[in-house]
């Protein structure tokens, strides 16, 4: 059996030593944008707060999701090649994937630092804040390279079963996000964009490390400067899993482009109490986002190696621990909400109208585990149309229409809010009919060559 090999062992077992490692990393990768939220929000004011964690954060997310739901059909693909040990193929899309995001990446901070005063206009950013919020987001986009090289090279490790090692980089990374921050922010006075450059000197320390991991790794995933090229067929694979994902991503950023538009239209005090809210949650979500990215390696390695039975029996079990977490989860977050939105915010207004909006979301965690693992699921198995199909329906156009037609008529941030439960409980049943009723193992099967 080779090292980080998650087709053999114990089930449960071999999850869980896969698991730890990327909730540790995810958390860390929270911790970052916590720290940003922390120190401009107790520091400067509320009005920073807002200015880098609402519109900002959205469009950042559109963009680097469009790349980084490419870089997922790299990960399945690999994760494949490596439990069907076909090596060479293994390298060939390595190598093509980290090109690709090296050029993606340059040319998304060259075309987002341009666009800032227009994109945040589309999404009414306040005016109060809008100065602030542009001296960020060109910031951050000079970062963009290094964010994509990180998050692809992690996906690299973690397809070839090594969850560890990114989790090191990023605890690495994270600390120097910390210490400028205080540095730049706290020290200096530098404000929003003190925590910018932090952020992204940050990053450049990260991908420079795991960069170097790959270069001097003795596998098949060993980066060797040489062989970076684009290689068609492998490109094809990728894009063929990556741009539906990418898809997704997108979509989800837009229709929560068009949810902070909706937001903003409150003021400040409602756009502060939003950003805190999804800095507090945010424990939630990278946890679910590692459920998926644990269960999305699992079943893939288990798919390139054929074994079937054990890929299910798999997903039986990490669906329900990931059930049973969400519950705690929520029912933590509800109780904490209180003490914990303090961190963020000394404002009373921003803390009642983030306890209020967090009643929207906390109770129906639970919902989501069924989005996250199957979906995460079918892209293991490289079915990845139906997944996107399906999110796109159920999460973004539904979202997109309550926003048109249902939020004019309640207008208020309870309107906005109710999207979300609605559109998870809409989707999660038609993921858990696809799943079970349809035929997608067989074809996926046959569409590997099986």
């Amino acid at each position: 059996m080779r090292n980080n090999d998650l087709t053999q062992g114990g089930i449960f077992r071999t999850l869980l030593r896969f698991f730890f490692p990327i909730l540790l990393g995810m958390l860390f990768q929270q911790l970052y944008n916590t720290v940003d939220a922390i120190v401009v929000g107790r520091v400067v004011g509320h009005e920073a707060l807002a200015a880098v964690g609402g519109s900002p954060a959205v469009i950042i997310n559109l963009v680097i999701g469009v790349f980084t739901g490419l870089a997922s059909g790299a990960t399945v693909i690999i994760s494949q090649f490596f439990g069907a040990h076909d090596d060479e193929r293994l390298s060939r899309a390595s190598h093509t994937i980290l090109l690709f995001c090296m050029l993606a990446g340059v040319a998304v901070a060259g075309l987002g630092s341009v666009s800032v005063p227009w994109s945040l206009r589309l999404v009414k950013t306040p005016e109060d804040i809008l100065a602030l919020s542009a001296a960020y987001l060109r910031i951050y986009y000079y970062g963009a390279a290094p964010l994509l090289l990180f998050n692809v090279a992690s996906g690299i490790l973690r397809a070839v079963g090594d969850s560890r090692r990114p989790l090191v980089y990023l605890a690495v990374s994270c600390c120097v996000n910390i210490a400028l921050d205080l540095l730049f922010v706290a020290r200096l006075g530098m404000g929003v964009e003190g925590v910018a450059w932090a952020t992204v000197l940050s990053q450049l320390a990260g991908a420079l490390l795991i960069l170097l991991r790959l270069a001097r790794s003795e596998g098949p995933e060993r980066l060797v400067l040489r062989r970076l090229r684009i290689d068609l067929r492998s490109l094809r694979h990728i894009l063929y899993l990556g741009v539906p994902a990418a898809i997704q991503g997108s979509m989800y950023s837009i229709s929560n482009l068009l949810i902070q538009s909706a937001i903003n239209d409150f003021g400040t005090t409602v756009v502060a109490a939003w950003t805190a809210i999804g800095k507090f949650d945010g424990i939630y979500w990278v946890t679910s986002q590692s459920f998926g990215i644990t269960i999305s390696t699992f079943v893939g390695q288990c798919f390139g190696a054929g074994r079937y039975e054990r890929m299910k029996e798999g997903v039986r079990k990490w669906l329900a621990l990931d059930i049973g977490v969400s519950v705690l989860i929520s029912v933590l977050l509800l109780s904490l909400s209180r003490w914990g939105l303090l961190l963020f915010s000394t404002d009373a207004a921003v803390i009642r109208e983030a306890q209020r909006m967090l009643w929207y979301f906390a109770p129906f965690y639970a919902v989501w585990c069924f989005i996250e693992i199957l979906s995460n699921t079918l892209r293991g198995a490289g079915d990845a149309i139906a997944p996107t199909v399906i999110s796109l329906v159920g999460v973004c156009a539904l979202r997109v229409l309550w926003l048109l037609l249902v939020v004019p008529v309640w207008h208020s941030v309870a309107g906005v809010s109710a999207s979300y439960p609605i559109t998870w409980c809409i989707t999660a049943a038609v993921f858990i009919v696809y799943f079970y009723k349809s035929s997608w193992l067989t074809r996926s099967a046959k569409h590997l060559g099986r």
